[in-house]
């Protein structure tokens, strides 16, 4: 069965735009301009894209990583992508560690965005069928994965993203099998 995707931005082209990417591979593609209200419809969705700011001048991402708690309480198991213009490794870090299956910068790359709703999808059904919420060991593991993944593989750059010391990075590598 194809997913069903929700799309929230406060710009009516990127909500265009990013519908028209995700719409081959999905059921139904719903757009929102603003967070507000979705936790009532979480459980209607195999994924959320969502933006993380709002307003004119904001950049912080506060918003987005206060929607995406909000999400989070109406459906732990529902997978959200976040993006943002104004995205940094810090953010990126922030995000993940928040809950986020993934973070992408716009512009996209269709099929970058594509995949990565695709593997949000598949996320959210895995928690749903075991009925389990995302784990602390599996969030700190994709966190490596991603900052290892932001920074090419570079241990230096990733550990000091993430806020460790090398030898703290291998040893979280070593146990998650990195």
């Amino acid at each position: 069965m194809s997913p069903s995707f929700l799309i929230v931005d406060d710009d009516p082209d990127v909500l265009k735009a990013a519908a028209t990417v995700l719409a081959p591979g999905a059921g139904r593609v719903d757009c929102a301009l603003s967070p507000e209200g979705l936790g009532e419809r979480a459980q209607a969705y195999d994924a959320v894209l969502l933006d993380m700011n709002f307003a004119a001048g904001e950049r912080d991402g506060a918003p987005g990583l206060d929607a995406l708690a909000r999400l989070h309480a109406a459906d732990p198991a529902l997978s959200v992508v976040l993006m943002t213009t104004y995205g940094g490794v810090a953010l990126a870090v922030q995000a993940l560690k928040r809950g986020a299956a993934d973070f992408v910068l716009k512009p996209w790359r269709n099929e970058a965005l594509a995949q990565a709703m695709r593997e949000a999808a598949a996320l959210t059904a895995e928690r749903r069928a075991s009925g389990a919420a995302l784990n602390l060991d599996e969030l700190e593991r994709r966190a490596v994965v991603r900052a290892l993944s932001l920074y090419n593989g570079n241990v230096s750059h990733a550990a000091a993203a993430l806020g460790l010391t090398r030898p703290a990075l291998y040893r979280r590598m070593e146990r998650h099998g990195l």
